[in-house]
């Protein structure tokens, strides 16, 4: 149960000043399961016969997590927001996003009727605005996302330095925009990331869209922290160690990252049936003093999914998705195909525990990022040794 706590009075020099009440809840998500992945990919690489993997994993339907959420009233309509969220992992305790106390999200705004503006780690508009109709944020987990989560629908990377305004509800619309300053003298434009997008949510239809413009991707969004060294690692598409996802990795000289995406939602009584589309571009490789291969110019990713859930009961959810993502030709190598399939049920013990299942099938074809002909790599998890790779997993979801 989430626990409201009222802050007390403040006793300072300025007795008899009345102090606006606010209010502070703590909660959180545990999520714990067992998954079988097949085809592995060895620590030798591609040439070595894959294995089969059995392991818990922590946070896969939705991250672990806890955090503070609080409000202060200060009047006329005025308000002061804050969130500071921390991921961590069940099996081990350690902290997520590469060990940042709130790697999650952490900033503090104001809110009127108009409105909220907020400063600090936050999530871009894409996430916001398309994410939720994909079924990787629904029913999936970050293992049924697109490959690599490549538009980010599923929220794999935060924005740092982030300023932020959401617009209050009208009638079912809202939208919003961000910026993230580079915080480089004399170059404001390095490592600058900003997104724009909207929503309507009215009765049966969902509708969304969203932008995101990312200058120095290697660095400012999937690094987290900008580097200035001379030969920053390459942090697009990192999985775990130094493991990275062949479908983008091979992008890690790109000056620039741009996704522009829409999606849709419409139910039918007990059933819903979804629509997203992105489109990704990855510019003037080469552009990065990063290791990956020499390519010059574009590189291009169009996104499709299709995805239906339904209530079978009101304690037991079904879903279905099926979502295709082509590479386009790239310096003179053939695009590379990736055709995902994933089924789930979800079933609530209690409003507050639920226990789920989730199969993901993967098939690739053509030629990855890296140049290589291109194997299946599902999201979040190390790529496959073949073409084709299938997960499966039984886990456990508590919120408090």
């Amino acid at each position: 149960m989430k626990k409201s706590l009222l802050a007390l009075a403040a006793m300072g020099a300025f007795a008899g000043v009345a102090h606006a009440q606010s209010s502070v809840t703590l909660y959180g998500i545990i999520d714990e399961g067992f998954n079988y992945t097949s085809n592995v990919q060895t620590a030798a690489g591609a040439g070595r016969s894959g294995q089969h993997l059995y392991n818990l994993s922590s946070g896969v339907l939705q991250g672990s997590r806890w955090g503070l959420r609080g409000t202060e009233d200060l009047g006329g309509g005025l308000k002061t927001v804050f969130v500071l969220e921390s991921g961590f992992d069940v099996n081990t305790g350690r902290q997520g996003q590469g060990g940042a106390l709130f790697g999650r999200q952490a900033y503090v705004g104001l809110s009127s009727q108009f409105g909220t503006v907020t400063l600090g780690r936050q999530y871009d508009s894409v996430v916001d605005y398309v994410g939720p109709l994909e079924a990787g944020d629904q029913w999936g987990g970050y293992i049924a996302a697109h490959p690599d989560d490549l538009d980010n629908f599923n929220n794999a990377n935060r924005v740092n330095n982030a300023i932020k305004f959401t617009s209050a509800n009208y009638a079912g619309l809202t939208f919003g925009g961000m910026y993230s300053v580079g915080g480089v003298a004399g170059a404001t434009g390095r490592n600058q990331i900003w997104s724009l997008g909207a929503g309507y949510n009215n009765g049966p239809l969902v509708l969304g869209a969203g932008y995101l413009n990312v200058r120095d991707p290697n660095t400012s969004f999937w690094g987290n922290v900008p580097s200035s060294g001379a030969n920053p690692t390459n942090n697009i598409g990192k999985v775990t160690g130094v493991q990275s996802n062949p479908v983008i990795s091979g992008f890690a000289s790109a000056s620039s990252y741009h996704v522009a995406g829409a999606g849709g939602a419409y139910t039918f009584g007990a059933a819903t049936v979804g629509l997203t589309y992105s489109y990704i571009q990855f510019g003037n490789l080469g552009a990065a003093n990063v290791a990956a291969p020499a390519y010059r110019g574009t590189a291009t990713f169009n996104n499709g999914e299709i995805n239906f859930k339904y209530q079978l009961t009101p304690a037991l959810v079904l879903g279905a998705m099926y979502d295709y993502t082509r590479l386009a030709d790239f310096n003179g190598h053939g695009g590379g195909h990736y055709n995902q399939g994933a089924l789930g049920a979800d079933y609530f013990l209690s409003k507050r525990t639920d226990v789920y299942l989730i199969g993901v099938y993967q098939h690739a074809s053509g030629t990855d990022s890296t140049g290589q002909q291109a194997v299946a790599s599902i999201n979040g998890l190390t790529p496959s040794n073949a073409n084709h790779q299938t997960t499966v997993r039984v886990g456990i979801r508590h919120k408090f």
